[in-house]
């Protein structure tokens, strides 16, 4: 490794390190990786085009030869919730304020970073460094006049304090790719991956925790784990490239100090993933992908179990815990955020107007993850994105060089469901959220 690409990834990495993440694009998966994948709204499994591509499949490593890419994007989602109806005041009840709040923090810097060595002719190995987040939510600690008293004397949301939580996750995949014939190939990557993660505000469901002393406000916990991608491609007929990848479920170290929190005393591993794709060659000059994703969310315990495990299987001992039962926060039945698998279709496409000219634009839809039963926990991550529209272009600087730029546009989307602490039909909540990110990269050759 040359002292440029260790400067390059160390950047990188400690860059990634050190900012906030704030994914909630595709549940906290990213739409894209690399600039030119977003272009066309995160396809192109079976088009290859630079080192970030380990990140979506391994095998297409082997045909973007030697080069290096590093990049970064400007992200910004704007998340809010709006609460219509008042509370009951039943006892037991857990009403929240009337009224619309928004998170603060909508700006993020997300970098990434690249390297692919060709072996020989028909192998390669690269490095591939990038993110996931999403679990990112910033209310403020506003006035919240409808609760009070001992039980719950603070200001914000669940009456605690300011609230929100901060999930950001980096890989480093180190992958390595060979072909079978001329125009199909295999690949492996090997995944490091690291987790951050802090919680504030959820002091009030203490009392539903089997390890209340942590639940909230315990700073920055860190987790790290490994997994695998595996991913193969192939042409099919001249002009059509078929291509398969599949991420393996990769698990992690547990939160400690959020054991009372997520399901099975903190753990939080990262979905298995599977992605099935094409590349048609329309023109000699253009090219359309199509790929398909599935995302497992419902798999991992801290995210798939549903909000009413709290309220059917624990019993909370107000004001501070512990919950009893197997449904109580930290337990391995314990309420979560009921997100649902996510399948997503991405349509892109490309084409060239000149030797130095590439341009792409695409489409994505997929059903958000979170069912309207659930909106109460999702607060606190409303991942509620199912479009995304994006357009980009690549412009040759050199013979070995070139800059790349992707557009992304979310429009706003939202769900609405009933406050599960509420007497039903009372209070309803509506999460809701939209997003641009613009990202710029650069690409040399060897």
């Amino acid at each position: 490794m040359t002292t440029s690409t260790k400067a390059a990834l160390a950047v990188a990495v400690a860059a990634a390190l050190s900012t906030p993440a704030a994914f909630a694009t595709n549940g906290y998966f990213a739409h894209g990786y690399g600039t030119k994948n977003k272009g066309l709204a995160g396809g192109g499994i079976a088009l290859p085009q630079d080192a970030m591509h380990a990140a979506t499949n391994p095998a297409g490593m082997v045909f973007v030869g030697d080069r290096m890419d590093l990049g970064a994007a400007i992200f910004s989602p704007r998340r809010e919730y709006n609460v219509t109806g008042n509370p009951s005041g039943a006892p037991g009840t857990f009403p929240l304020e009337p009224g619309s709040v928004e998170s603060d923090s909508e700006y993020f810097l997300i970098p990434h970073f690249a390297r692919n060595w060709m072996l020989g002719p028909d192998s390669s190995f690269g490095v591939t460094v990038y993110g996931n987040g999403g679990m990112n939510t910033d209310y403020p600690g506003h006035t919240n006049p409808v609760r009070g008293g001992p039980f719950c004397p603070g200001t914000g949301t669940f009456c605690a304090g300011p609230t929100g939580q901060d999930l950001a996750q980096l890989f480093v995949n180190a992958s390595y790719a060979r072909k079978i014939s001329a125009d199909s190939s295999w690949g492996v990557s090997g995944i490091l991956a690291y987790q951050r993660f802090k919680a504030t505000g959820l002091g009030s469901f203490a009392q539903y925790s089997a390890d209340p002393a942590h639940v909230s406000d315990q700073g920055r916990d860190t987790a790290t784990g490994f997994g695998a991608k595996f991913g193969w491609q192939g042409e099919a007929t001249p002009g059509l490239t078929l291509a398969a990848s599949y991420q393996t479920e990769v698990k992690m170290s547990a939160f400690d100090k959020y054991a009372g929190l997520f399901a099975e005393k903190g753990d939080f591993d990262v979905p298995a993933t599977a992605t099935l794709g094409l590349a048609f060659k329309v023109t000699p000059a253009s090219v359309l992908t199509f790929d398909l994703q599935k995302i497992w969310f419902s798999k991992i315990n801290a995210v798939g179990n549903p909000i009413n495990n709290l309220l059917t299987g624990c019993t909370p001992t107000p004001p501070a815990g512990p919950g009893v039962g197997s449904g109580c926060l930290g337990q391995p039945g314990g309420g979560g955020f009921g997100w649902e698998d996510m399948t997503v279709a991405k349509l892109g496409y490309q084409w060239q107007t000149g030797p130095d000219w590439t341009w792409r634009v695409g489409y994505s839809k997929g059903d958000q993850p979170i069912p309207s039963s659930e909106v109460v926990f999702n607060i606190l991550a409303p991942a509620v994105i199912e479009q995304h529209y994006t357009f980009g272009f690549t412009k040759k600087t050199g013979t070995n060089s070139e800059f790349n730029f992707a557009a992304m546009y979310a429009p706003s989307n939202s769900v609405s469901g009933g406050n599960s602490f509420e007497a039903p039909g009372q209070q309803t909540v509506e999460l809701k959220m939209d997003q641009f990110e613009l990202e710029a990269s650069w690409g040399w050759k060897f």
